[in-house]
């Protein structure tokens, strides 16, 4: 490994390790290669993998992010699926930037999955920001068609 790459891996250790939303930093195994990070291990909820990613995307040098990290609920931050989906809708219809009557939510296994159409795209990522903060969500699937013609 030539020492850029040296130089980009501890960069994003430390972005990861100086991270709140990342508690156990150190279960994250970093490998940068060609400016493209590996990350790899297991953290606690979808929240911390989604955190963690991000770190690593916002990393100077960094030009790619695979993300091999795995969840593993805590039985404590476990939910049935059915009240996942319920705690899902409920953020949905409660923030006023996301039309939240427009937007389906299924889950199986403690993962999200969106449908329906917006108007702007901010109003999907904000719709997956709002359900992948949820505890006990496992995985995210943005499948909210995008319409800016409407």
């Amino acid at each position: 490994m030539d020492t850029t790459s040296n130089h980009i891996e501890s960069d994003v250790r430390t972005q990861i390790a100086g991270d709140p939303r990342v508690p156990y930093p150190a279960e994250i195994a970093v490998e940068v290669v060609d400016r493209i990070a590996t990350l790899r291990g297991t953290v606690g909820s979808f929240a911390q993998r989604h955190a963690a990613v991000a770190d690593a995307r916002r990393t100077a040098g960094v030009e790619y992010v695979e993300d091999w990290l795995e969840v593993r609920l805590l039985d404590r931050d476990r939910r049935e699926d059915a009240e996942l989906r319920g705690a899902a809708l409920q953020r949905l219809e409660s923030d006023s930037e996301v039309p939240g009557d427009a937007i389906r939510v299924s889950v199986k296994d403690g993962w999200v999955t969106l449908k329906g159409d917006v108007v702007l795209q901010y109003q999907s990522d904000e719709a997956f920001n709002l359900v992948a903060s949820l505890y006990g969500v496992t995985g995210v699937t943005n499948e909210i068609r995008v319409d800016e013609s409407r």
